[in-house]
């Protein structure tokens, strides 16, 4: 047969069947190789030389065994033989790839373990189904003249639906007309997340709750409060902060706060419209109703979750006072859920490495005082 027609009766290119036929040119079928041959060169033309490599290693055994300083990874002795004038010395990095390749690093790999989930940290039963909106504050930007203003940015947890609103103050009233806002046009969800700032949280003063946690507990969403000074809980909201900046913020010159408000609006409508089928996709956001309305003197119901790190005595403040959790698991941290309805606060333990078990550590007795809500 020609190499056309056996290419078309194996379905593959003319060239395969020529390559395999030279192969076996002039030999015994049974005694040819047929196994792929590496197209790799056999020297590669920038390998380091044999001298380099024998040059970095004695230096790293002269550091090791005669150093005043005590060290001998690469920076030092890549500062070591430019000290006493090698001949082509490597990089860096090339210095690494010896040292590995002759088997001469003393240090511990650093062992890198999966991240958690997102939202690993809600009450099981929410952890998958749920969505959450994570809120916070760019504070203190100047416009060219002057004028200081913020942004409150906002963000879904599984769906990245994104939202962003300039504001010339920062309060509670106007961080609740926002958030509304943006839950009118396309829903609210489960849960909704917040730093301890003074604009979400409210007044610190015991038994107190601000107004977006009255928002949140009269719609039905949970509040939850991520422990200070802690990383990863606001990891979504805090990517965003960054992106609005550098998207925004960094690339324009404004004059007035109305045109930082038309280029955010046009970043915020670009980025719902990159992520529309990861919106679709995320779990179900909820309507208000048409007759619903806002009351802050409503007695707040639901559960409000406070994410803590206990201290050195296994306590952790929530709501204004010190609970004792747990004695033995000092410096860990906890899931608290404030039952405004049965009157008590549920503790359950955290861990990043095992984020499917929250180990139920008890409850305290708690009531919320029925009093008038005043103002900040």
């Amino acid at each position: 047969m020609s190499f056309r027609k056996v290419a078309e009766a194996f379905g593959v290119a003319r060239s395969t069947v020529e390559r395999w036929v030279k192969l076996a040119e002039g030999k015994r079928l049974d005694r040819v190789d047929w196994a792929d041959r590496s197209k790799a060169p056999k020297v590669v033309a920038n390998r380091t030389s044999e001298e380099a490599e024998r040059c970095v290693i004695r230096t790293r055994e002269q550091l090791k065994d005669f150093s005043d300083l005590g060290e001998f990874g690469p920076d030092a002795i890549l500062r070591e033989m430019e000290k006493i004038g090698c001949e082509h010395r490597p990089s860096r990095a090339t210095i690494h790839r010896i040292l590995e390749r002759h088997g001469a690093m003393d240090g511990r790999r650093r062992k890198r373990l999966p991240p958690p989930p997102p939202g690993w940290y809600l009450p099981q039963d929410g952890r998958k189904f749920a969505e959450l909106d994570s809120f916070d504050h760019v504070e203190d930007l100047y416009i060219h003249g002057g004028e200081v203003f913020h942004v409150l940015n906002g963000i879904s947890l599984r769906g990245g639906l994104v939202g962003s609103w300039p504001v010339t103050r920062l309060t509670s009233e106007n961080t609740v007309q926002n958030m509304l806002s943006h839950w009118r046009e396309f829903g609210f969800p489960d849960y909704a997340q917040f730093d301890n700032g003074a604009a979400f949280f409210g007044s610190h003063w015991p038994d107190s709750l601000g107004k977006v946690s009255r928002l949140c507990l009269s719609l039905g969403v949970t509040p939850i409060f991520a422990p200070p000074r802690e990383t990863g809980f606001q990891a979504a909201i805090e990517n965003y902060n960054g992106r609005w900046q550098r998207s925004v913020w960094d690339r324009f010159e404004f004059q007035n706060l109305h045109e930082i408000e038309t280029q955010s609006a046009r970043f915020v409508l670009a980025d719902r419209e990159k992520n529309i089928a990861r919106i679709a996709a995320a779990p179900s956001r909820w309507l208000i109703e048409n007759s619903w309305k806002l009351d802050y003197q409503a007695p707040p119901a639901g559960t409000v979750i406070f994410i803590r790190r206990l201290d050195d005595i296994g306590c952790a403040e929530i709501m204004g006072h010190r609970w004792l959790v747990d004695a033995d698991r000092s410096h860990r941290l906890v899931r608290a859920e404030v039952d405004l309805m049965q009157n008590i606060i549920r503790f359950y333990h955290l861990r990043r490495r095992d984020p499917h078990n929250h180990a139920y550590l008890g409850y305290v007795d708690y009531t919320f005082p029925n009093r008038k809500f005043k103002e900040n």
